[in-house]
């Protein structure tokens, strides 16, 4: 086989036009193999085979740098980058990460996991290439759903100012993860299909420059009208008037027409925009038919392209349970309206979108504009639902504090993937929340410790004047009944789920709540019996049974899959600060502060010691610290803090 003697891309520029064909093929073959074993991103490594031997044959990685945005499609580079013989152990805990990471080769260039990051990188880059005096080339790999997103523009715009020597590759195969909506869409469609554009363009461009330079107004006149024919009939004007020379559409799978192509840009001294035209899934007749479906793929039987059959619960998942409580309470009210940022299937929006559909907002990659946009609907009457993993909810934070939380407008975030999430590693983890929201005045937080809360917890958010994030984790929900009736939660009330007798009380957040009770299971055969309590209120907190526990003497254990600095820990040793409550034991169990890398969720619980022993072994050691002295039960005088709805 060819692929048995690529260790690296120097081994490709030897090989001929048929010989890279076959290679391309050998390696289609060996990634349906493999990821049928590990999953992971599955259509849009197919869809780049070609353009990504093409880029390693024209230029000289790690010399040049190649950046591929969002790192979906980054596979066949890692294959030929020689880490073919470890891809077994891709996303697995201690293996090959599932996107680029600069510490694992250095013919990564830069990490990625979210989208329109490549053009900023490329650029800063390129700027950094020119002062130092260097000469290698940079290019930016960039799909056209990765270019719905503002900061793709942003670094167009700068990188056209700048007129750095620059190259960015559209990757364009018509879908981000679903299918890309938009202007930007509908743009690089006509590009795509409209032949009279290719056609004309070399044919136009080489006749307005024989027309002569001549001065005075007739000169002005002239070079209006050519501008005015360029702008009609020569395809990617609108990169040109960014600032780069664009060149395409031309054939993603042609090996052909991409070197040639390629050779041609890597001579350009100025910005250049290469328009590619791929095929998602190109190779795997499923993953061509149904390219957002296999968009990325769990182990699966590559013959039948079903599923691996699961030993998991059956319970739905709490993306589904949130997907179906939404469309419930949309035939109820009809202010409610749902936004998401290019991740209709992943938010569990799909059936939404269907029975709503002008109800239904798919921005793009574009969380920033989408939490605006909803702060915009809810200035307006409407009741917005913008349900976002917890990851991308990041990538709006400002917009979170200025245009929502600023002007306490009533918008619903719906946190998807709260917690860790296993196999895509750091870049997607969602650790950080709790943290980023809980100080930001005028948000509610809460988490459910099962489905059936989950649901009556997004009826009680759209009741609310405010803002309010209900977070929640990935993968199956617990399986407990769906109470038929809606109801409203107490706003910062806990739930007491055991009682419990021994002195120390366990307070666990979400899915944690599970764990915490299968630590007292073990705990009830030494004769331990904590309480047990689900702290679904991040904020506000349950501050009279906060105070009720103290006044008693109950130490504390605090349990949560989140950043320990800044979460529920740290709000609980906050508050009993500010209440002068001092030399209560408290134990903190959550993550530390490091980013987690990718494997299994279960061996990512199990290093960080989020387990039912570890919660065990919390419980006895606070114990061995002695029962606490008790406290009077009551706020000491001048540290009142109910400054906003509820209790703290």
């Amino acid at each position: 086989m060819l692929l048995d003697r690529v260790n690296g891309p120097a081994d490709l520029k030897a090989m001929s036009l048929a010989e890279l064909r076959q290679l391309a093929a050998e390696i289609r073959r060996f990634l349906i193999q493999q990821l049928s074993v590990t999953g992971g991103h599955f259509g849009p490594n197919l869809g780049v085979v070609e353009l990504t031997l093409a880029l390693h044959r024209v230029f000289d990685s790690p010399r040049d740098k190649i950046i591929w945005d969002v790192g979906h499609q980054a596979y066949v580079h890692k294959i030929i980058t020689g880490r073919k013989e470890r891809f077994s152990t891709l996303r697995q805990f201690g293996g090959l990460a599932g996107f680029p990471k600069r510490s694992e080769s250095p013919h990564d260039a830069f990490g990625t996991g979210h989208a329109s990051t490549s053009i900023s990188a490329a650029l800063g880059m390129a700027v950094a290439r020119d002062l130092k005096g260097e000469s290698h080339h940079v290019v930016a790999v960039i799909g056209d759903g990765a270019m719905t997103g503002g900061m793709a523009f942003e670094a167009l715009n700068h990188a056209g100012h700048l007129g750095k020597r620059l190259i960015v590759v559209l990757n364009d195969n018509e879908m981000s993860i679903a299918e890309n909506v938009g202007a930007m869409a509908d743009y690089l469609a006509k590009l795509r299909t409209d032949r009279t554009y290719a056609k004309m363009k070399n044919e136009v461009e080489h006749l307005l420059k024989r027309i002569p330079s001549i001065g005075g107004k007739v000169a002005r006149t002239l070079e209006r009208a050519k501008d005015s024919v360029k702008y009609f009939w020569v395809p990617g004007m609108l990169f040109e008037e960014l600032g780069f020379t664009y060149f395409g559409p031309v054939d993603g799978h042609n090996f052909t027409a991409l070197t040639t192509m390629l050779e041609r840009v890597k001579e350009c001294p100025d910005p250049v925009l290469l328009h590619v035209v791929t095929q998602k899934g190109k190779g795997y007749g499923r993953a061509e038919r149904a390219p957002d479906k296999l968009h990325s793929v769990t182990p699966f039987n590559p013959e039948t392209g079903k599923a691996e059959k699961s030993s998991s619960s059956s319970a739905p998942s709490y993306t589904d349970v949130f997907g179906n409580a939404i469309v419930e309470l949309a035939e109820r009210d009809p202010r409610i309206v749902a936004i998401t940022a290019a991740m209709p299937g992943g938010t569990g929006l799909t059936k939404f979108a269907r029975r709503f559909p002008d109800r239904f907002f798919d921005v793009g990659i574009a969380e920033q504009h989408a939490a605006t946009l909803s702060a915009g609907l809810a200035a307006a009457g409407m009741r917005p639902v913008f349900a976002v993993y917890s990851t991308f909810l990041q990538r709006a934070y400002d917009q979170v504090i200025h245009d929502i939380c600023i002007q306490n407008l009533p918008v619903v975030f719906a946190v998807d993937r709260a917690g860790l999430v296993g196999a895509d590693g750091e870049t997607h983890q969602g650790a950080f929340d709790v943290a980023y929201l809980r100080t930001v005045p005028n948000m509610t937080i809460m988490m459910p410790k099962d489905e059936n809360e989950l649901r009556q917890m997004l009826y009680t958010a759209l009741q609310l004047p405010g803002p309010v994030a209900v977070r929640y984790p990935r993968g199956a929900a617990r399986g407990v009944p769906l109470d038929k009736e809606w109801h409203a939660i107490a706003i910062g009330s806990w739930e007491v789920i055991r009682q419990g007798v021994s002195p120390v009380a366990v307070v666990a957040m979400g899915p944690m709540v599970a764990l915490a009770e299968e630590a007292a299971d073990r705990l009830a055969e030494e004769g331990v019996d904590p309480m047990i309590i689900n702290a679904r209120f991040v904020k506000p907190l349950d501050g009279d049974l906060l105070l009720r526990l103290v006044g008693e003497g109950w130490a504390l254990v605090t349990v949560e899959e989140t950043a320990l600095a800044g979460g529920v820990g740290s709000a609980v040793l906050e508050w009993l600060a500010a209440h002068g409550l001092h030399g209560v034991p408290v134990r903190c169990l959550g993550l530390p502060d490091q980013f987690i890398p990718h494997g299994g969720r279960g061996e990512l619980l199990r290093a960080v010691g989020l387990t039912a022993e570890g919660v065990a072994d919390a419980v006895k050691d606070v114990l061995r610290a002695g029962r606490v002295p008790r406290a009077a039960a009551h706020s000491p005088e001048g540290s009142d803090l109910r400054l906003g709805q509820g209790r703290r």
